[in-house]
């Protein structure tokens, strides 16, 4: 549970919020957990109070309250264990069983099925090309299509696919920017027809759209099907969660303004609001969320907000490529805040986990993890 301090900084007014989430970052930095909590027993309040308020820049007409306020929210993150359960990390942790570890951060790969039925592997590096696409195994690029004359008939279309353990980027031909996360699939045109909805399918996992506006394509909107809904878009940004192994579809705005439909159900969404549509139920509903944690995934970084570790566990297997168990069950619900970059290896984040006091051990075999 998150303690007082933190939630003050949550609701704080006083920090803008890429301030907080720069404040929440560097408190779950392992290099620095150890000496912060060294730190935490040689604070003299008072005189940090004069230290901080001497470099603190604020407007003329903000109180002393204020300045109280905001350092008191700093001073009270930095001297708590906000991601922590105990009270210090402890010297004396329990040694995990390593046996023979094969896990490694997942890498930019992927799958790229033509309209022939050719599969071709990219991979960082490679270089390939074919008509109207390239790629040098980061980012696959497709060039603006030449013909001006398209019928519905002749459209050809291709898959890109993300294996666990992968992640990958495309440009479409219209421009639009597709980021797609570990165990993900996308189905999409070689080129769109002038005067036609740019139909894209999102058909399983999490995908970040940088759509190319309406503007530029003679006012052709762009949509988005997963699993059954469709999100309808002019131009913005906005993130699709959709796994296979989840009953739940996501989709997050970060910019401009989509419309969300599934069945009799059509809502619009503004930024910073993320949809969740529970296809089992059909229940919808619409949450106000912190838009980082939700697209972090994205450039190199796992957010999580306090978050079961049970769901933390299931984003790492699809990243590492790994099967998980619990040796408890009590253990799938203990909770976790903190930022974890992408290429730390499987036993640094478990480590992290193990001196935050969230679990007592781990074993690693191969491509399994039991934690406990």
């Amino acid at each position: 549970m998150k303690d007082k301090s933190a939630k003050e900084l949550e609701t704080s007014n006083l920090f803008s919020e890429e301030e907080k989430e720069d404040i929440l970052k560097r408190l779950t930095e392992e290099d620095k957990i150890e000496s912060r909590l060294h730190l935490k027993s040689k604070i003299d309040s008072k005189a940090d109070w004069q230290i901080i308020k001497s470099k603190l820049v604020m407007p003329k007409k903000t109180y002393r309250w204020q300045y109280a306020a905001a350092a008191a929210i700093v001073l009270g993150v930095l001297s708590s264990t906000y991601f922590l359960k105990g009270n210090s990390l402890g010297n004396n942790i329990n040694a995990p069983i390593i046996v023979d570890n094969q896990i490694e951060p997942g890498i930019d790969k992927a799958l790229l099925t033509l309209e022939s039925g050719e599969v071709v592997e990219l991979v960082k590096g490679v270089k390939y090309e074919a008509e109207y696409l390239k790629t040098e195994g980061e980012e696959l690029v497709y060039q603006e299509n030449l013909k001006k004359q398209v019928v519905e008939e002749e459209i050809s279309f291709n898959y890109l696919s993300i294996p666990k353990g992968g992640q990958f980027q495309i440009t479409l031909e219209d421009g639009t920017h597709v980021w797609l996360n570990s165990e993900s699939k996308l189905k999409y045109p070689v080129y769109f027809i002038k005067g036609n909805p740019r139909l894209v399918e999102l058909v399983y996992g999490e995908a970040y759209f940088d759509v190319s506006p309406s503007t530029n394509h003679n006012g052709a909107k762009f949509q988005v099907i997963s699993k059954g809904q469709n999100v309808e878009v002019l131009g913005t940004e906005f993130n699709i969660k959709a796994y296979q192994d989840e009953v739940n579809i996501y989709t997050t705005l970060v910019e401009g303004k989509v419309e969300v439909s599934s069945g009799e159900i059509k809502e619009n969404l503004i930024p910073k609001q993320q949809s969740i549509l529970n296809i089992e139920n059909n229940v919808f509903a619409i949450a106000h969320v912190n838009v980082y944690n939700e697209i972090a995934w994205k450039d190199g970084v796992f957010n999580f907000e306090n978050k079961r570790l049970k769901d933390i566990m299931m984003v790492l297997s699809r990243w590492y490529d790994i099967d998980v168990a619990f040796e408890k069950k009590d253990l799938e619900t203990q909770k976790f805040i903190g930022a974890l970059k992408k290429n730390y290896s499987i036993e640094k984040i478990l480590t992290i986990f193990q001196k935050a006091n969230i679990i007592n051990s781990y074993e690693i075999n191969k491509k399994s993890v039991i934690i406990k």
